[in-house]
């Protein structure tokens, strides 16, 4: 499987070079060429899977310049039940008639990025091992991607952290779980601001190409296609305990901010995934929410972002969106760097009309 750039570079690169690399060159995100289709006989085949072994099965259609035998190792000492807490890894709870609740924070930090940090954490010593080579880590924060990349990152060797986040905007909890940690590789930096300006000196790294390649810079945020695609197995996970057959669907309700966590799920519908809805949640800060009410994305400054109950959704300014985006114009570069390059620096606001806009409505 080979990885393209939303915004045109179509220059073919394989799992392992944009596990390390984050952005594409050309400051686009990096997607798979195509959605590796699941058919009713393979869902079949995968009913029963534990989850460690669902996992393999998914990542191994995307994850192809990796051994199998070392990437089935990486994923059954990831997902296992003393990490986790239930061998069921992502249990399924039953709220009332038709209702569910999926548990995606039983991990090290209590929060669902755990799920793709931990083997994100396995992946990057294992690539960096096998090339002889480092990586410096920035990232960003508004709380749980922080503590859930250390976690998964602190003792790994080839691998330091140097995290930022917004200073007096994370829950104390986070917080603590962050700034507590001592391991000589893990680095905190708290920026006054709020967490669009963390991801906005992330990005302007990122899209410095001398200097990241000098310093050796990688990074964990979502826009690592490697975070999104592990986040893909859980929908399946959680689908499959909600039905006992492929004719059912099932809705997922998302509380999302960056657009990382329903963007996985954008993916395994395209998978074939038999999903109804994905119902997307927010915060006040609703830059989403406007979007698919009106079709207009308007981004945030820091004064319109408010600081609510839920600081890891207080996001004006929605990373993983381009990707969706991408995909709903009909992977047009042309058009989608006309939008998030041209439209967005320029306006503040990339605007789709009715018919671009028909698919999520």
């Amino acid at each position: 499987m080979n990885y393209i750039s939303t915004r045109g570079d179509q220059t073919p690169r394989g799992f392992s070079e944009i596990l390390l690399e984050g952005l594409a060159p050309d400051g686009g995100l990096y997607l798979p060429t195509h959605y590796p289709k699941v058919d009713a006989a393979t869902l079949a085949r995968w009913r029963g899977l534990s989850y460690a072994e669902l996992a393999f099965e998914i990542l191994s259609l995307y994850i192809t310049d990796i051994p199998a035998a070392d990437l089935k190792r990486l994923v059954t000492l990831t997902y296992t039940e003393q990490v986790f807490g239930t061998r069921e890894i992502t249990p399924l709870k039953k709220l009332e008639e038709g209702l569910y609740l999926e548990a995606l924070s039983n991990g090290p930090t209590l929060a669902f990025k755990d799920m793709a940090m931990q083997l994100l954490g396995a992946l990057f010593e294992y690539e960096l091992a096998r090339r002889g080579r480092t990586l410096n880590i920035l990232g960003a924060t508004s709380g749980d991607t922080g503590s859930a990349a250390e976690y998964a990152m602190r003792g790994k060797k080839g691998v330091k952290v140097f995290m930022l986040s917004p200073h007096g905007r994370m829950s104390p909890f986070q917080q603590a779980q962050m700034f507590s940690l001592q391991d000589a590789n893990i680095h905190n930096i708290a920026v006054e601001g709020v967490f669009d300006d963390c991801q906005d000196i992330v990005k302007a790294v990122s899209n410095d190409l001398e200097f990241k390649r000098r310093w050796k810079i990688g990074t964990v945020n979502s826009i690592n296609w490697a975070r999104l695609l592990a986040q893909v197995v859980y929908y399946f996970a959680g689908w499959f305990q909600a039905t006992k057959s492929n004719e059912e669907r099932v809705s997922f309700a998302v509380p999302s901010g960056n657009f990382g966590n329903i963007c996985a799920g954008h993916v395994a519908r395209m998978m074939g995934l038999p999903i109804h809805r994905l119902v997307l949640a927010t915060n006040e800060n609703n830059v989403l929410d406007e979007f698919f009410r009106t079709g207009t994305y308007r981004v945030r400054g820091g004064a319109e972002t408010y600081e609510t109950s839920s600081p890891s959704m207080d996001i004006s300014k929605a990373s993983n969106f381009e990707r969706f985006v991408f995909d709903l114009v009909g992977r047009d570069a042309a058009t989608l760097r006309r939008l998030f390059v041209d439209e967005l620096s320029t306006r503040g606001a990339v605007m789709l009309d009715d018919a671009a806009m028909q698919p999520v409505r």
